[in-house]
C-alpha cells in the first residue's frame, strides 16, 4: 500500500463537504482535511480573487485514478486543481488504517 495526497479547492463549504463525503462514501479517501483560505487567480484575462476551501484527501496510490475521474464528475469548477502528492513516508499505524479502511 502507497499512499498519497491530493489536493484540490472548491468555492465554498457546500460543494466541498458534498464532494468529500461523496468520495468517502464510495471509498475511494480515508480521510479529508477542509481550510478556507484567499485564492487569487487569473481567469478570463484579469487576476480575480476569492474565498476557496481546500481540500486535501488521503488516499492510496491505487485508488488514484478512479479518484481523478470523480473529482472531475463531482466538482463545479470548470477547470479544478486535482494534484496528487506522492507520501515518501508515513507512520506505520496510519498507513495500517489506511489499508483496513480502503479495501
Amino acid at each position: 500500500m502507497e499512499m498519497i495526497m491530493v489536493y484540490t479547492t472548491f468555492p465554498n463549504w457546500e460543494s466541498a463537504e458534498k464532494t468529500v463525503k461523496e468520495l468517502l462514501e464510495r471509498k475511494l479517501i480515508a480521510c479529508a482535511n477542509l481550510r478556507e483560505h484567499r485564492a487569487f487567480y487569473w481567469w478570463d484575462g484579469k487576476i480575480e480573487e476569492d474565498t476557496e476551501v481546500g481540500a486535501l484527501l488521503k488516499t492510496t496510490v491505487e485508488k488514484w485514478k478512479e479518484l481523478k475521474e470523480a473529482i472531475k464528475e463531482l466538482h463545479p469548477y470548470t477547470v479544478p486543481v486535482i494534484a496528487r502528492i506522492d507520501v515518501d513516508r508515513v507512520n506505520e499505524e496510519y498507513a495500517e488504517w489506511l489499508e483496513k479502511v480502503l479495501p
